[in-house]
């Protein structure tokens, strides 16, 4: 069994979620706040730490045609620099609608008369979308 980490890149928040390869399921960690699209490299450095991953998935956001849009290229940015910082095999995975699918799922999981969705809960809800599909075979690139 290896443990992986996967991250939903945005210029606000980094959703992180812990991931695993014998069931292939993810759960949410934390969604850890980020200034001029940079996160916070310690707590990145900690959770590394704390969980000792295998490999690194980060989600590439796409438009939904296909097309490249400007944080796209932010994205590659942080996995290069995820990579370059603790020596660890970083996966890019198209993460096109794993927002959406993380808020659906949020939706349908959620009880009744629970607290409306928080941005957070969906960053970290899209970062384990964006792990278990690269867990499940998912086409994967290097940065």
């Amino acid at each position: 069994m290896s443990i992986s980490l996967g991250f939903d890149y945005g210029l606000r928040r980094l959703g992180v979620a812990v991931g695993q390869s014998l069931t292939a399921t993810a759960s949410p960690l934390e969604a850890l706040v980020c200034r001029d699209g940079q996160p916070d490299w310690e707590r990145v450095k900690q959770l590394l730490e704390e969980w000792q991953p295998e490999a690194l998935v980060v989600g590439l956001p796409y438009n939904g045609d296909g097309s490249e849009q400007p944080i796209t290229t932010a994205a590659r940015r942080f996995a290069r620099r995820l990579e370059g910082r603790f020596g660890l095999p970083v996966y890019l995975v198209d993460e096109r609608f794993s927002s959406a699918s993380a808020e659906t799922r949020l939706i349908e999981g959620r009880q009744h008369g629970r607290r409306r969705l928080r941005k957070t809960d969906i960053d970290n809800a899209a970062a384990c979308i964006i792990l278990e599909s690269w867990l499940n075979g998912a086409e994967a690139t290097r940065p």
